[in-house]
C-alpha cells in the first residue's frame, strides 16, 4: 500500500480551492467596500472644496463692492466749508440716496468764497496748493475768506493699481468727519512730497503717517479704522461723478473736467497755478465785483 495516493489528496486539494475561492470572494467583497468609500469621501472632499471655492469667490466679491454707507459728516456739500479761524462747518452725514446740499455764498459779499477740486495724486493741484496755501490760510483765518475743498478722485487709475486717488479721498472724508477742524491741515499735508502720477502712491499706512504729521489728534484711531476699511471710497465715487456731471451750484461752471478747479464766487480761475499774486488779484477782482453787484444802490432822500 501507498501512502498518500492519487485516491486519498483529492478531498484535499478540493478544500484547498473552496477555501481560495471564499477568500477570493472575500477580497473582492473588500475592496468594493473599501473602493465605495474612497468614492464617497473623495465626492465629499470636491463638495466642500466646491463649497469652500464658493463661500470664498463670494466673501472677494462682496469686499470688493462696497455697499453706499452714509457720506461723512461736515461735508454735505460734497466739500468742507472752512471759515474764519480755520473752523470746519459742521453738517450731518447725507444718506447715500440724499443730494448734497451747496454752501451759501455770503450774502452781503464782503467775503471772498473759494472752492477747489482737488484731486490729491494730480500734480497740478500740487503746485497750486504749494503757491497759495499760505495766504489762503491767512484770508481764510481772518475771516476775509472762506474756502471749500472738494476731494474727488479723477486719477484713481494712475497710481500702479493701487487706487491712491480714492484711499487719499476717502482719507481726507474720514479726517472730516472725526476731526473737522484739523480737515485743512491734513488736505495741504497731503500735498507735501506729493507722489508723482502713475507712482504707487502712499500705503495706507503712509498716509496714516500723514495724519499723525498734521497734527490731527482727534479720534486718531477712528481715523485710522476708517482709512483701512475704505469707510469713505464709495461716496467719494459717487462725489467725484457728481463733480463731473454737474452742475456746479452757485457758479457759471457746468462740471468739472479737471483739477485743480478752482471758484472764486462762482467764476472760474484759469490764471497761473504757481503765481499766487495773480490768483490774490483775482481774489480781490471777484470779490470786489460780488461786492457792487450784492450792495443795494442807495434810495434818494427827498429834497436830495
Amino acid at each position: 500500500m501507498t501512502i498518500g495516493g492519487p485516491s486519498d489528496s483529492s478531498p484535499s486539494r478540493n478544500r484547498r480551492r473552496d477555501a481560495a475561492r471564499v477568500k477570493a470572494k472575500q477580497l473582492r467583497v473588500s475592496q468594493k467596500k473599501k473602493d465605495r468609500r474612497n468614492k464617497v469621501f473623495l465626492q465629499g472632499g470636491i463638495g466642500i472644496a466646491a463649497i469652500a471655492i464658493v463661500v470664498l469667490v463670494s466673501v472677494i466679491i462682496v469686499n470688493s463692492i462696497k455697499p453706499a454707507g452714509p457720506g461723512p459728516k461736515n461735508m454735505a456739500s460734497d466739500g468742507a466749508l472752512i471759515g474764519e479761524g480755520m473752523i470746519t462747518v459742521l453738517t450731518p452725514a447725507l444718506q447715500p440716496d440724499a443730494k448734497p446740499r451747496s454752501s451759501e455764498p455770503d450774502p452781503t459779499g464782503a467775503v471772498a468764497n473759494i472752492r477747489i477740486y482737488v484731486d490729491y495724486l494730480c500734480p497740478l493741484c500740487g503746485d497750486f496748493e504749494d503757491a497759495n496755501t499760505e495766504q489762503i490760510a491767512q484770508w481764510v483765518d481772518s475771516g476775509a475768506a472762506t474756502v471749500e475743498i472738494h476731494p474727488v478722485a479723477i486719477l484713481t487709475s494712475k497710481s500702479a493699481g493701487t487706487k491712491y486717488s480714492l484711499r487719499a479721498a476717502n482719507a481726507a472724508a474720514c479726517v472730516a468727519n472725526y476731526s473737522p477742524d484739523d480737515f485743512f491741515d491734513f488736505s495741504s499735508a497731503l500735498f507735501v512730497d506729493q507722489p508723482d502720477e502713475t507712482s504707487p502712491g502712499r500705503s495706507n499706512n503712509e498716509i496714516k503717517a500723514v495724519v499723525s504729521d498734521a497734527g490731527v489728534s482727534t479720534a486718531r484711531s477712528s481715523i485710522n479704522s476708517c482709512i483701512d476699511d475704505g469707510t469713505y471710497e464709495s461716496w467719494v465715487k459717487a462725489a467725484t461723478d457728481r463733480a463731473l456731471d454737474g452742475p456746479i451750484p452757485n457758479s457759471s461752471v457746468e462740471s468739472i473736467t479737471g483739477t485743480p478747479t478752482i471758484l472764486v464766487n462762482g467764476k472760474p480761475y484759469i490764471g497761473s497755478l504757481e503765481d499766487p499774486k495773480e490768483f490774490a488779484s483775482f481774489v480781490q477782482q471777484a470779490l470786489g465785483e460780488t461786492y457792487s453787484t450784492s450792495t443795494p444802490t442807495p434810495t434818494p432822500t427827498p429834497g436830495g
